[in-house]
């Protein structure tokens, strides 16, 4: 057994309990609580958190390890579904659910930033702090918005991934969405840990955003007939929506580690490729305008297409 074959599971089991073990042991040890404190929905029972303690304390080591598997069997019951909560959270639902609304809220911030990133016209001399200003604000709508409008999202979290996906690679003439399954395995150990590290923050957030919001939900029905105890459901929607806002803060971090992978590492993936590394900007736009042609729409590439071969092979 190779060394790298024992490595790749650790790191696989870190992202788990990061991603999916911690935001659901989180979430089921809330309603554990409540029911043991006395919350059982419609059924007349007193609240009492001093009961909680007694079922906490009295626990033995057979119920503590049955909590622990019963976690880690959600867990990983609802790990397939990561990808489906990140659409979510991006803003991909229909209009009648409000998809209309976070459109034009989003628009309008949008285009208060391209307002704000425009120097006035007609002034000779522009104050320092102006310019600064409006390169500030043209600094946040390349990280936050997509440059065409047909790429909005609902969601500043969406607007966020679109935009990476939009920009990331576009100046050598690279399709981030095509080209990326292609450049990630071909990465450099730091950069890639970078953009580990920071895609595990991105899907932890996530995952702790959707995770207390069905928290709450069952918490209300929990609670529902408990009187000022119901006030209570409102812990786990404080932290889902911080979670929510640590989203768009992880994506930003995230989005800055794909950008620094398509300026380091493009010329590896070309290398891979068996591409003559070009020697100019305009060759290289148009052998990755090739490729990502290939990756994207199935256009064959030309029959004069040359591969670079190593001469040392046999």
């Amino acid at each position: 057994m190779k060394l790298d074959g024992l490595l790749k599971p650790l790191s696989e089991g870190r992202r788990f309990f990061l991603v999916s073990y911690l935001p659901t042991c989180a979430g089921l040890l809330y309603l554990l609580l409540l029911v043991w404190a006395g919350a059982w929905g419609w059924l007349d029972h007193a609240m009492s958190f001093a009961a909680a303690w007694r079922t906490i304390t009295g626990l033995g080591v057979g119920e503590v390890v049955a909590i622990v598997v019963a976690v880690t069997v959600v867990a990983l019951m609802v790990q397939p579904f990561q990808l489906a909560m990140m659409r979510v959270l991006e803003g991909a639902w229909p209009k009648w659910l409000g998809a209309g609304l976070g459109l034009r809220i989003q628009r309008c911030r949008k285009e208060r930033l391209v307002a704000a990133a425009e120097l006035p016209q007609g002034v000779e001399k522009l104050p320092d702090d102006t310019v600064q200003k409006a390169g500030a604000a043209g600094d946040e709508l390349r990280r936050r918005f997509p440059l065409p409008d047909h790429l909005l999202r609902p969601t500043a979290l969406g607007n966020v991934l679109a935009a990476m996906e939009d920009s990331a690679g576009r100046a050598y003439g690279l399709d981030a969405v095509a080209a990326w399954p292609r450049l990630y395995p071909v990465l450099g150990e730091q950069v890639k840990a970078i953009v580990d590290d920071r895609r595990d923050a991105l899907d932890a957030a996530a995952r702790l955003a959707v995770t207390m919001m069905i928290t709450t939900v069952a918490a209300a029905v929990l609670l529902g007939w408990q009187g000022w105890w119901l006030l209570l459901a409102l812990a786990p929607l404080v932290v889902s929506i911080v979670a929510f806002r640590g989203t768009v803060q992880a994506a930003l971090a995230y989005s800055e580690a794909v950008h620094v992978a398509f300026d380091l590492h493009r010329f590896d993936m070309l290398t891979a490729l068996r591409t003559k590394l070009p020697e100019n900007t305009k060759t290289e736009r148009q052998t990755n305008e090739r490729w990502c042609d290939l990756w994207r729409q199935g256009v064959p590439l030309s029959t004069d297409f040359v591969y670079v071969t190593d001469k040392k092979e046999p």
